[in-house]
């Protein structure tokens, strides 16, 4: 499985959909809040968006709603498999 980070921020309803997706799926990840000093600077600088959540898996970085991301972020599981 390549590295996974999730940008999330708190009380962020796709944020939480996204962490409950790859907890039930057993995806191990980082998590960074993007409230915290640098994180969003960090996360517009990568990847060229500051709002949470963002998935990165590997080298590729997904953004917008858990709806928006998830038939990627199924089709990355599964080849990660």
């Amino acid at each position: 499985m390549p590295r996974v980070l999730l940008y999330t921020s708190p009380g962020c309803p796709d944020c939480a959909a996204v962490r409950r997706y790859l907890d039930t799926h057993g995806v191990r990840y980082e998590e960074r809040d993007v409230t915290q000093p640098g994180i969003a600077a960090e996360a517009k600088a990568r990847y060229g968006v500051r709002i949470a959540p963002i998935t990165v898996i590997g080298d590729e970085a997904l953004y917008g709603t858990f709806a928006e991301q998830k038939p990627r972020l199924d089709t990355l599981l599964d080849e990660s498999r």
